[in-house]
């Protein structure tokens, strides 16, 4: 992998976003049924946080699966909204930065996923995932093999 090609060149661009006011429930079928681990929170194009699956467990934390509780339960997911627990302070790239600065935000942070812009308007997402699954598809030469098995 180039790391220095542009973020862009592995960026998700397909994204699902929701805007601050959408209820927590929304976002609970969102992960369950697209199998995602990050949910950005876009207001007019512009990304003003993200919701992690982290971030939901967490607020999840306090939920109880007694029967008797569970309406209690989903009136917190009809009340709350996605601004109540989304992470506002992000590493955001713009498009065009190489994909080695979306390395160093992983290695000195704790995020798994970094926004991509183009100006203010979001276009795509990086996570930890994205560059592990392209080094993970880069052929493997003879020599490297060699090398590695042959120290």
């Amino acid at each position: 992998m180039n790391i220095m090609a542009p973020i862009s060149s592995i960026m998700s661009q397909n994204l699902i976003t929701v805007n601050p006011e959408e209820k927590l429930m929304a976002i609970k079928d969102i992960f369950e049924t697209h199998h995602i681990h990050h949910v950005p929170v876009v207001q007019h194009k512009k990304i003003v946080g993200i919701i992690s699956k982290s971030d939901f467990l967490h607020f999840m934390r306090g939920f109880s699966q007694n029967a008797d509780d569970q309406f209690v339960d989903s009136a917190r997911l009809r009340t709350f909204k996605a601004e109540d627990i989304m992470t506002q302070g992000l590493a955001k790239l713009d498009k065009r930065e190489p994909i080695r600065a979306a390395i160093d935000i992983f290695k000195i942070n704790r995020f798994h996923a970094v926004p991509i812009i183009d100006g203010e308007e979001l276009v795509g997402i990086v996570t930890t995932y994205d560059i592990i699954k392209r080094i993970a598809e880069e052929p493997v030469k003879p020599s490297d093999y060699n090398s590695a098995t042959n120290p």
